[in-house]
């Protein structure tokens, strides 16, 4: 399970470094794509394929369905950590993500989402303010 906040610069190469406690689930492949609010996904091989699996059981005559396919899987890459764990992200997606300098890594239950610094701030206000998480929060039976 990939838990926590972590904050990592982003070198000139366009390499961020994963946390060291999320290496290990890593380790046998990855995927980063964009994701869902503005930043980027990684994804262990296996919980890549189950999503991949979830994706391809959607309706294909759905637009809704083939539009979120395009923006997963067009915007996504294999990806592997290097000897200090960090993770090459393509410039395009650095771009798409509003990533400069730094970044924010974030662990989100099956996988981690790198985000920049003032996209995540922005949403971690609104998490932390009772009334907007509590409307967010309405319906889903928590």
């Amino acid at each position: 399970m990939f838990t926590g906040e972590y904050r990592h610069s982003v070198d000139e190469k366009g390499r961020i470094a994963v946390p060291a406690r999320f290496r290990a689930q890593l380790a046998g492949g990855a995927y980063v794509s964009r994701w869902i609010d503005g930043c980027l996904a990684i994804f262990p091989a296996p919980a890549w394929d189950d999503l991949a699996a979830k994706v391809a059981a959607l309706p294909i005559a759905d637009p809704g369905s083939r539009a979120f396919a395009r923006f997963l899987f067009g915007g996504a890459i294999e990806a592997e950590l290097d000897r200090q764990g960090r993770v090459l992200v393509p410039a395009y997606l650095r771009e798409w993500a509003g990533l400069t300098s730094e970044a924010v890594v974030l662990g989100a239950r099956d996988h981690a989402e790198i985000w920049a610094p003032e996209r995540w701030e922005a949403v971690r206000r609104e998490l932390t303010d009772p009334a907007a998480l509590a409307d967010r929060l309405e319906g889903l039976g928590i």
